[in-house]
């Protein structure tokens, strides 16, 4: 698969839903990434990851099996600290503790979580660090803490991918989004 692949499936991954109503009469569940293949929408990622590990098999999508984990608790932890109204609850530090463990990873073994290229670990957490970012930072004024140096280069150079850039909600769209998690 070229890299121009690879950012069309990081841009499935941010889905850009400007156009909410003709988004869901072709995918009714709303479910996102979606992608159409051969006239049927596909809306999982894995389920996507290994459709186009299948038709393009180079350069590979899959993360290695030690990595494949590496920042899955991240989204859960932001999500719980956002709605969190009790400072003293342990969401916040479950949340720097999930962030440190992804920084340190990406120190040993980055730029990316599989090393060199990116995978379908890194296009996955894009999306949810992006509203990490956006969302703590308007609700809570909190930012990812910058001694996370490694983490902070990653979400630069994710952040900075034409597919990314070109597809990402707006902030805007961000914060409204997660309104009715927060009030």
């Amino acid at each position: 698969m070229s890299n121009n692949l690879l950012d069309i499936f990081l841009g499935l991954i941010c889905c850009n839903l400007d156009n909410l109503e003709k988004f869901l009469e072709a995918n009714p569940e709303g479910k996102v990434p979606v992608i159409k293949d051969d006239g049927k929408w596909v809306a999982d990622s894995d389920v996507i990851t290994a459709l186009l590990e299948e038709k393009y098999p180079e350069p590979t999508l899959v993360t290695s099996p030690d990595n494949a984990s590496i920042g899955s608790k991240i989204f859960p932890s932001f999500v719980k600290f956002l709605k969190s109204k009790d400072p003293s609850d342990g969401s916040e530090q479950a949340l720097l503790s999930e962030l440190k463990a992804l920084d340190e990873h990406l120190q040993k073994n980055g730029p990316y979580v599989d090393g060199d290229r990116v995978s379908a670990v890194d296009l996955s957490l894009a999306p949810k660090l992006y509203h990490l970012e956006v969302a703590l930072q308007h609700y809570k004024g909190w930012t990812v803490p910058s001694d996370f140096v490694a983490l902070q280069a990653y979400t630069k150079a994710l952040f900075n991918r034409e597919s990314f850039l070109k597809t990402k909600s707006s902030a805007d769209d961000v914060i409204r989004g997660w309104a009715k998690h927060v009030t």
